[in-house]
């Protein structure tokens, strides 16, 4: 289930929803042929939790994310950061993080990141490519928390992951679940002219932001990660790092 934080929230009492830990990918193509190019798809028009609106994949972190053995680690520092500003009533860690992007990432679009390797207990998708996932690539980009007075809250931590670290052909979504539709690669202008989250406008921006200081050389870290925190009824923006 693909998850961002809104937009703006109604007045309503911020500890009426539940809010739960999620994970995200921005899977970034930076050799499209209509320039650098993101992954993304559509939610379902009848969807409970931001109907028809163009997302990246992603979900919430299940139980079972916690004990997934990877066959790459998270670099320290991106852990470090994962681990920052931990929310009361948490018991997220970066491994479970890392790992429900990447099986949200399979579930949803059908694309897989790793090499041969055994893949853990009920990741089918690895399973058949005979591959073990790797988290090892993932970049910390992004955290926003859905303000109150929606029908779902998520914690979402937004993770960027070159194409290149792709497995297999990344225009082929035929084993992709039907959470998302229209899953397709979107030009980064042309991205945030559909029907998108307040947030993902913003995480857009950011990624804009990271390929412009990379240049031609590879993508880095960004020295601070923008956390919009809305778990009360009064927003607070802060940069974690």
């Amino acid at each position: 289930m693909s998850t961002m934080a809104g937009t703006p929230a109604p007045t309503r009492d911020a500890a009426e929803q539940p809010i739960r830990d999620a994970a995200t990918v921005i899977v970034l193509d930076r050799n499209a042929q209509g320039g650098p190019s993101v992954l993304m798809g559509q939610r379902g028009a009848s969807a409970v939790f931001m109907p028809s609106k163009y997302v990246f994949p992603g979900g919430a972190v299940d139980a079972g994310d916690a004990q997934v053995r990877l066959a790459g680690e998270l670099p320290p520092r991106t852990s470090a950061l994962l681990a920052a500003e931990p929310r009361n009533g948490s018991q997220v860690t970066p491994l479970a993080l890392a790992a429900a992007a990447l099986r949200e990432l399979a579930e949803e679009t059908g694309l897989l990141t790793g090499p041969p390797g055994p893949a853990p207990e009920g990741w089918d998708h690895y399973a058949g490519a005979g591959l073990a996932p790797d988290a090892s690539a993932l970049i910390y980009m992004f955290r926003a928390i859905t303000p109150p007075g929606r029908p779902r809250r998520f914690d979402a931590r937004f993770l960027l992951l070159d194409a290149e670290r792709l497995h297999g052909d990344r225009h082929d979504f035929s084993a992709a679940c039907d959470e998302l539709s229209h899953l397709h690669w979107v030009p980064l202008p042309e991205a945030r002219a559909l029907d998108l989250p307040f947030i993902t406008e913003v995480v857009l921006a950011e990624v804009a932001s990271l390929l412009a200081g990379a240049g031609d050389g590879p993508l880095a870290p960004p020295p601070t990660v923008p956390f919009f925190d809305n778990r009360l009824a009064v927003p607070r923006f802060k940069r974690i790092g």
